[in-house]
């Protein structure tokens, strides 16, 4: 079973110039290769394949001296990872690919020849870089991809193989359903509620202060770089607070449950409303459905997801009465068929919890029936429930 980790290192200025030097030659070859292979498109009809697009990396070599500055590896998994981005975007699991900016994030990646040494790890031309391993790394290193923050911080993400294959999967125990909201950033069918921490909002004033002074530095300045490197610490913060959260709380709901359920959310889609867009940026829905995934399938545990559409809020999770409409405004409503007082919230998590059993049940592995829904053509639907009085 593969397993990464990832890992700080801090290399010596020497060789954080070669580093500098290889995402600059990998970034040109993706950038060259995406442009070649946009124009042969347009010209045949047809992309390049792989092998194509490492036969034009060959040639660059030949072209340009400085080219032969990295490992020749980290070249040629830019052709991979050309090719998988562009299987990705006609498969329809990404966007189509775009080029790469010195600005931005840099990497590259070690497909072999890196090896774990004491305190750190050894690199081809590079040789021995300090690492901060806080973890045992078990198996036969298999890809080692170095990357550079906006900070200038420096990190190792370590896919290693550990010779265990990966447990059966198995339903039997108990199951637990999970409402992600903006309020509250997870509620459960058990009726626990977890409070959205709010990241974005506990940093806002210094990082409106630092992006304010960023403004104002000249461009190209050393000034304007400092402060730019100031802001990004405290991205950095924001982003590294919601991960632990997530971490946690995930790791916390994994122990305690056999099989997860949560709903398959187009968050894509849902920030398209304005008024909602920074609220549901900031909770991170698609990273902690992400960690709740792996590590169930580490555990052996189930992991399903239900459709989007599935009328979890708007469904007595009783009598399974469906409501015409249920405005976002009414938190508590009472069933008119068998007089339940509901929860929005924890009554949508239980239908999620008995959807997602019914699925896992069927043994086909599809996802919840989507009822038509015909609007009434004169305009919205009008609420027909009542709001549940304390």
């Amino acid at each position: 079973m593969l397993r990464a980790t990832k890992v700080r290192i801090y290399p010596t200025a020497k060789q954080r110039q070669h580093l500098a030097q290889s995402f600059g030659c990998c970034r040109f070859a993706w950038n060259y290769a995406l442009n070649l292979t946009n124009q042969t498109y347009k010209a045949t009809g047809k992309g390049l394949s792989r092998f194509a697009i490492q036969k034009e990396i060959t040639n660059l070599k030949k072209e340009y001296e400085w080219m032969k500055e990295p490992y020749s590896q980290c070249l040629q998994v830019v052709a991979l990872n050309l090719s998988r981005a562009f299987i990705n975007f006609f498969e329809g699991r990404a966007s189509f690919p775009t080029f790469k900016s010195k600005h931005g994030k840099q990497s590259i990646s070690y497909p072999q020849n890196v090896s774990l040494v004491e305190n750190g790890l050894k690199f081809p031309k590079i040789g021995m870089v300090y690492a901060k391993i806080h973890r045992e790394i078990e198996g036969t290193l298999k890809t080692v991809t170095v990357s550079r923050n906006f900070q200038g911080h420096y990190y190792a993400s370590i896919v290693a193989e550990d010779g265990k294959e990966t447990p059966e999967k198995s339903a039997d125990g108990k199951a637990i359903g999970i409402d992600l909201g903006i309020n509250h950033f997870a509620i459960t069918s058990d009726g626990s509620k977890f409070n959205n921490p709010k990241w974005i909002n506990k940093h806002e004033r210094n990082l409106k202060a630092k992006q304010k002074r960023l403004t104002r530095r000249e461009k190209d300045s050393n000034n304007r770089n400092k402060t730019r490197k100031q802001v990004a610490r405290v991205h950095k913060k924001i982003s590294d607070c919601r991960l632990d959260f997530h971490h946690k709380l995930s790791r916390r709901i994994v122990n305690e449950n056999q099989v997860v359920c949560v709903e398959n959310l187009a968050v894509k889609n849902m920030v398209k409303n304005h008024n909602l867009a920074k609220a549901i940026s900031q909770v991170g829905w698609g990273q902690f459905c992400t960690l709740l995934k792996y590590k169930c399938e580490w555990e052996g545990k189930v992991y399903q997801e239900v459709d989007r559409f599935f009328p979890s809020s708007k469904t007595c999770n009783v009598c399974l009465n469906q409501v015409r409409s249920l405005t976002l405004d009414l938190r508590s409503w009472r069933c008119e068929k068998c007089g339940t007082n509901h929860d929005r919230d924890i009554n949508a998590a239980k239908n999620i919890r008995d959807e997602g059993l019914r699925i896992i049940s069927s043994g086909t592995g599809e996802i919840a029936y989507r009822p038509s829904v015909s609007r009434d053509r004169r305009g919205r639907k009008t609420a027909t429930v009542s709001q549940f009085d304390g």
